[in-house]
Order: C-alpha cells, then structure tokens, then sequence
C-alpha cells in the first residue's frame, strides 16, 4: 500500500470539502484526520517513526502549510483518542480536540468534552479552563456525577482550592486585605466558583437569635435557588454550635 498517496488524497479531498461544503467542514476535518492518523500509524509500524518526518515534508511540498510534523502526530494522537472515546462530538473542532489529545487520562479528557458540548465553549474558553487545572481542583464525586449524569448539588461545583486573581501582588495580610482583592474582581472569583451566581452584597447584615452577624459576601445562586454565604478566613476556621428558638445554628469564626 501506498501510504503517502492515499494520505494525500484524504488531505486533498479535505481541502476541496473546505472550499465546497462550508456546512461539512469540522466534520470533514474530523473524519479526515482520524483516518490520517490511522493511516499514520500503520505507516510507521512498517517504516518506522521517521516516516512522519518524511511525509511531513512531502506534503508541505506538494500541498502547502499545514502539515508540519507536529500536526502529523496530533493527527496519530486524535486518532488514539477516537478509538479511546468512540463517539466525536459534533460541536467540538480541530482545534478544540487538539487542546485535548496530549491528555492520558480519559476521565479528563470526557470531563472536558462534557463541559464543552454543554456550555458551547469556544477553544479559548477551553485552554482557560484547563490552564486554571479547573479538572484536577473538582472533587472526585463531582467528575463522577458529571460523567454519568447524575444530579448535582451547589457544593459539587465549587472547586478546591478556589483561585483569587491577585494582578496587583498585594500581600494578603488580613481578612480586609483579602475582602478588598475579591471584590476588586468580583466577577472573576464568581466565575471561579461556579456557574449561575449573582452578587447580593458585601457585608451584608443579618439576625440569627439574639445576635447580629455581618456576612463577608452574600451571594445568590439561581440555578439552584439558594443563597450562598461566603466567611473569609486567612486563620484556621473554628466552629461554633449553639441553639436558638429550637433551632441548631453553625458559626465558623
């Protein structure tokens, strides 16, 4: 078997598909370089590795750019991560997929897929999240519940440890320091957090019994109709129990 022609026929074919079948294109890439890729493989385990450094040159030459010998092997690692996850999201491009086959570990790998497909991310959005270890900060239960489906609870979604922005390199000496950094960014440590949160307010007074506490930041999640309050600490937390009009209430200070 020819190796080289048949591959360069795929990439041609891709090409022409490009220029006439805009509605095709990111499946045209898709289906043609897993089959690049597979044929790839094949190639080399008659030639030998240097094959792709052969044909990455012969195909620079007789069709242009493109075609380096680092996307020939991000072709060979697309197609061990299709034979891997088996079904090719139709929402995810080249590109998006590229930011993805270097990974070993599958979970990871669908995890990422999954957030992609529901949050219609683009490749941008995607490096971030993987730059900011978005995967490896979720708990365990949390990949799990999003790899099966099953329903979440606020808590699943907020991530350890949770990542504050601190552009200015102020440093962090006290609570009011700290209090100061967030607000400074307060959409950016919401986005941190999560998804679907709001901002109620900062400080923010409220009764409990007898006693007046103020709350740090007060914040609303409308997905899952809840009010979340966040108690800033640069020390070790320490919990209090008491009971009020027959009610248990938990004070971390």
């Amino acid at each position: 078997m020819d190796y080289y022609k048949e591959i360069k026929l795929k990439l041609l074919d891709n090409e022409v598909n490009k220029k006439v079948k805009n509605y095709l294109i990111n499946k045209s890439d898709l289906d043609t370089y897993y089959e690049v890729g597979k044929m790839l493989v094949e190639a080399g385990k008659h030639y030998g590795d240097r094959i792709i450094k052969k044909y990455s040159s012969k195909l620079t030459h007789d069709l242009g750019k493109g075609y380096s010998t680092r996307n020939l092997w991000m072709m060979i690692k697309f197609y061990y991560l299709k034979e891997k996850v088996q079904t090719l999201s139709a929402q995810m491009t080249w590109s998006h997929y590229c930011e993805l086959v270097s990974f070993d570990d599958i979970n990871k790998i669908n995890y990422y897929i999954n957030i992609v497909n529901n949050k219609n991310l683009s490749v941008r959005q995607l490096r971030e999240r993987i730059k900011s270890n978005e995967y490896e900060r979720l708990p365990k239960s949390t990949i799990e519940k999003i790899l099966t489906g099953k329903k979440f609870k606020i808590k699943d979604s907020i991530k350890n440890p949770i990542i504050i922005y601190n552009h200015n390199d102020i440093e962090i000496i006290n609570e009011i320091t700290l209090h100061k950094l967030i607000l400074s960014d307060i959409e950016g440590f919401m986005a941190n957090l999560g998804e679907y949160y709001s901002f109620i307010g900062s400080e923010y007074k409220i009764k409990i019994g007898n006693r007046y506490n103020y709350i740090d930041l007060l914040l609303y999640n409308y997905k899952y109709n809840c009010f979340v309050v966040i108690e800033l600490k640069v020390t070790e937390l320490k919990k209090r129990t008491y009971w009020s009009n027959n009610n248990i209430y938990e004070l971390y200070r």
